[in-house]
């Protein structure tokens, strides 16, 4: 599978084929993606859908990542790439113009929701033949790819005491433990001013127990203030988290005596955390998030369809992958239902995309705000388009369950998890239910990380990730250098196993992950 190499052409001008310096992704798309900046004045040649060859006149710069007009288009074209509709134009657009958001736009248009119609047997991996890492295997016979002890608090103001409690176990403290990668704050800015019972309440309490039994955490304890809305009592019985060393700086005395009382917890836990060690586990065992975030007009076309091949190879070894975002599948969805393994599996994610879509009506926004500025920047112009090359994450295998926001993912194979699509929120969603690895693409350049799971970032083109390397972990951008994308996907999953078994991210190696735990409050975000 490769795109196949592209000479790039420095300063383009004069008469050139289309091929040369753009890319057609669906004999049927109107519009192409340029590889390097067109100035106006440039005149391509394209190959007619009659077999005759045309012209089209470059009006005005271009950038590398963004859109290219094939065809006259009249107002209100419906306007594919990927095969798939994007957006609609808004004003007439000649062939070379460049398509972005001065003439295209969004609308509602009708998804054909054919549940299951492309769901293919999974070719599975035989379990003597497939791949190992060094995990940690827990009594309950999940594995983790990281061994921390966590101090998880229950409101924000405990914020404060959670991380000193946490940064007082430096790695010279820790020398005498060497299983253990580190004791790691879990704050957040939520915890009181919500009902009992409410959404955010619920979302809150799921997050931070997803914490506590994750495979990545050995032993945890939890700190509060202790008049929260957000009792950590609560959290313990409402999750049957059994008998955690609790703490509350009013019941301790002040914030100082809480740090005391909260490092002597710790120590209490270290030797039986430091106890668990490092051994072969299968693949199986890895529950991938699947992220994005600060994606550009490439991550379609490299990154994000290059780990959908890793995904499948994940599924084909027994193990499992966790989409999410579910306003970056927004115009998209009608793709993933028809791999959905049953009409009730396809219709719970149909039901999830509805609420997005009350939502914002609810909240007077439109899920086409998805695209950051950076994201327009870079090429992508409406949701729908974001959304078309976001799915691809996903791989091609059966869609095997959809779960709400940080619950606990209960089955294998390709599941989708509801989430916002501000990555913080939607990675914090994936690990709480049970992500021990995150596979991130981005185009744009992201400086993701999460503890307690490594994240791996993954460059969707070759300048940024030369730009960032030291926060770049894989270029994706090769594909478009003619090395094939099996290939990439193939170097993906083996930094993958790496990491798994211990080997730093660059994210990781830079200490990056304590403060991007974010639970989701919901509002108006998307």
């Amino acid at each position: 599978m490769s795109i196949g190499k592209l000479e790039f052409v420095d300063s383009p001008q004069g008469t050139l084929p289309l091929e040369k310096v753009a890319l057609r992704l669906n004999p049927i798309d109107d519009v192409a993606i340029v590889m390097v900046g067109l100035s106006a004045g440039t005149t391509l040649i394209l190959d007619g859908d009659d077999g005759r060859q045309a012209e089209a006149k470059i009006r005005q710069f271009v950038p590398s990542g963004h859109k290219i007009a094939l065809r006259e288009m009249a107002p209100g074209t419906a306007v594919r790439r990927y095969g798939q509709i994007i957006g609609f134009t808004t004003t007439a657009v000649l062939p070379g113009e460049h398509v972005h958001l001065h003439n295209l736009g969004v609308q509602e248009f009708a998804r054909e929701y054919a549940f299951s119609v492309d769901v293919r047997p999974v070719e599975y991996i035989a379990e003597a033949q497939r791949r190992t890492f060094l995990g940690y295997l827990r009594s309950d016979g999940r594995v983790g790819t990281r061994n921390y002890v966590a101090v998880i608090g229950t409101v924000n103001c405990s914020a404060h005491t959670v991380r000193e409690i946490a940064h007082h176990f430096t790695p010279e403290r820790l020398a005498a433990y060497p299983n253990i990668d580190g004791v790691i704050p879990i704050a957040h800015h939520l915890g009181c001013a919500s009902r009992i019972g409410s959404q955010d309440y619920v979302f809150l309490q799921r997050c931070l127990a997803g914490i506590a039994c994750h495979p990545n955490v050995a032993g945890y304890i939890v700190v509060g203030l202790g008049c929260e809305t957000n009792q950590g009592m609560d959290l313990v019985q409402n999750f049957d988290l059994g008998q955690p060393p609790m703490l509350t700086i009013q019941g301790s005395g002040g914030v100082r005596k809480t740090v005391q009382a909260g490092i002597a917890a710790i120590e209490a836990l270290l030797p039986a955390a430091n106890d668990c060690q490092r051994s072969p586990q299968p693949i199986a065992e890895l529950m991938v998030a699947l992220q994005c975030g600060g994606s550009d007009g490439w991550s379609g076309i490299t990154a994000n369809p290059m780990r959908g091949l890793a995904a499948d190879e994940i599924v084909r070894q027994g193990g499992t992958v966790v989409l999410a975002e579910t306003p970056e599948i927004y115009g998209a969805e009608h793709l993933l239902v028809r791999r959905a393994v049953s009409p009730e599996v396809g219709q719970k994610l149909v039901d999830t995309v509805h609420w997005w879509e009350d939502h914002a009506r609810r909240v007077g926004g439109e899920i086409n705000n998805n695209p950051s500025i950076g994201n327009k920047a870079g090429g992508l112009t409406t949701i729908y388009e974001k959304s078309l090359g976001a799915v691809a994450k996903g791989g091609s295998t059966p869609l095997t369950g959809v779960f709400g926001y940080a619950e606990p993912v209960t089955v294998r194979g390709f599941t989708f998890m509801d989430s916002p699509g501000y990555d913080p929120i939607s990675v914090t969603g994936q690990v709480a239910g049970g992500c021990n690895l995150v596979l991130f693409t981005t185009g744009r350049g992201s400086a993701f990380g999460f503890k307690p799971t490594p994240s791996i970032k993954i460059a969707t083109n070759t300048p940024m990730y030369e730009h960032m390397i030291d926060d770049m972990d894989l270029n994706a951008g090769k594909v478009l250098d003619g090395v094939s994308m099996r290939a990439v996907a193939e170097e993906l999953l083996d930094l993958a196993i790496h990491v798994a078994s211990g080997q730093p991210s660059k994210s990781e190696a830079q200490g990056i992950g304590e403060s991007e735990f974010n639970p989701w409050s919901v509002g108006g975000l998307f």
